[in-house]
């Protein structure tokens, strides 16, 4: 169950149980392969009232989707939703974890707030919650690097089957 470095993840790729697209080799570093952030997000509405935090729970509810033309400022404490570029699809015995980069995080930004574990078997975009934890507002842009994908193996096969596993839209 060790993590995956740069010849492991060129090694996997080249035999089809990582599947990146798109994709360049150069996204590769020693140990985790860095996605782009696409150009869609998510941003809440301005709701009254609570919002009930059940199984049923729809984010929909209470975000919009907003298409990205050039760049978008999160405000200090502000959540928003965003995408990756990069479809990614992982073989029943390899998962992967999401981690903010060191030079966003300096600044404040994280790129996931609880989210970060991709299930075996996923074939998809992933969703990265992304917020402004620091004192000042932050502009962001689609194809920034935004987050780097950890791939671990696994001790068995699984398949991912959840309600997310045919996303593309944040």
């Amino acid at each position: 169950m060790g993590i995956l470095t740069r010849d492991e993840i060129l090694e996997e790729i080249k035999v089809g149980n990582i599947e990146i697209d798109p994709f360049d080799k150069n996204q590769v570093g020693p140990a985790s392969i860095d996605l782009y952030l696409g150009d869609e997000i998510r941003v809440f509405k301005k709701y009254n009232g609570v919002y009930k935090v059940t199984e049923e729970s729809n984010y929909e509810t209470i975000t919009r989707l907003v298409k990205i033309q050039h760049s978008f400022i999160i405000r200090s404490g502000d959540v928003i939703h965003g995408i990756t570029r990069e479809r990614i699809h992982l073989c029943e015995n390899l998962c992967a974890w999401l981690e903010g980069r060191s030079r966003f995080a300096r600044l404040g930004l994280m790129v996931h707030v609880t989210a970060g574990l991709i299930q075996p078997g996923i074939n998809n975009k992933q969703v990265l919650e992304i917020t402004n934890m620091g004192p000042i507002p932050l502009e962001i842009f689609p194809g920034t690097r935004i987050c780097q994908l950890v791939i671990q193996r696994t001790s068995g096969r699984a398949k991912y089957s959840g309600r997310f596993q045919n996303q593309t839209h944040p």
